[in-house]
Formats: structure tokens, C-alpha cells, sequence
């Protein structure tokens, strides 16, 4: 487990729905919202270098399933490129990462 991306990471200005956030917690869950959609959703996680799978156990609108994905951290910021897994192969780079600024605890 990368322990360098627990905590809570928002979207930030700019990117596809700001205000978004995901939550990663030391036991290998994760809870995300997105208020201005109300949004919610939850799941487990794992990473592996720099690859991460999320497994999306339940989402407002049943946007369920697996998620494939890589992530870079620089200081408080996560760049983070994620497609449902079987649909596409895992992102070979961060080209088309969205943004997150980790938020203080």
C-alpha cells in the first residue's frame, strides 16, 4: 500500500467536475462525493507502483465495477487517469489525468 496517497484528494478548479473527491482510508476503502451532482459512492482499493484498482462497490447512479488506473503524487497534488476496467487497457501515461489537491486532515 502507497500510504502517501491516504487521505482525502478534491478535484480541483478546471478539471471535469471539481469539488469531486475520493477519500482513500488506511483499511483499503474509499468513499467519494460529488454534492453538486449529489453523488456518492464507495468501494476498495489497492495500488501497486504506480498503478491503482479501485472496485467501486456502490455509486448513486450504480455506476459499479472495477476501475484500472495509474496516479502520480507531487506534494499536495494527485494527477490521477482511471477507465472501467475491461472497457479499455490501464492508461500508459498521466496525458489525460485529472487533478486532485489533497486537503488538509
Amino acid at each position: 500500500m502507497d500510504r502517501s496517497i491516504l487521505g482525502k484528494w478534491s478535484q480541483i478548479e478546471n478539471q471535469p467536475y471539481p469539488g469531486l473527491y475520493f477519500e482513500f482510508l488506511e483499511n483499503g476503502t474509499f468513499e467519494a462525493r460529488y454534492d453538486a451532482l449529489g453523488i456518492v459512492s464507495s468501494g476498495t482499493w489497492q495500488t501497486n507502483g504506480n498503478q491503482i484498482d479501485m472496485d467501486q462497490q456502490k455509486h448513486t447512479f450504480g455506476l459499479v465495477g472495477n476501475f484500472e488506473g495509474i496516479y502520480q503524487i507531487e506534494d499536495d497534488m494527485l494527477k490521477l487517469s482511471l477507465v472501467a476496467a475491461g472497457d479499455h487497457e490501464r492508461p500508459a501515461n498521466l496525458d489525460a489525468a485529472v487533478l486532485y489537491r489533497k486537503e488538509e486532515a
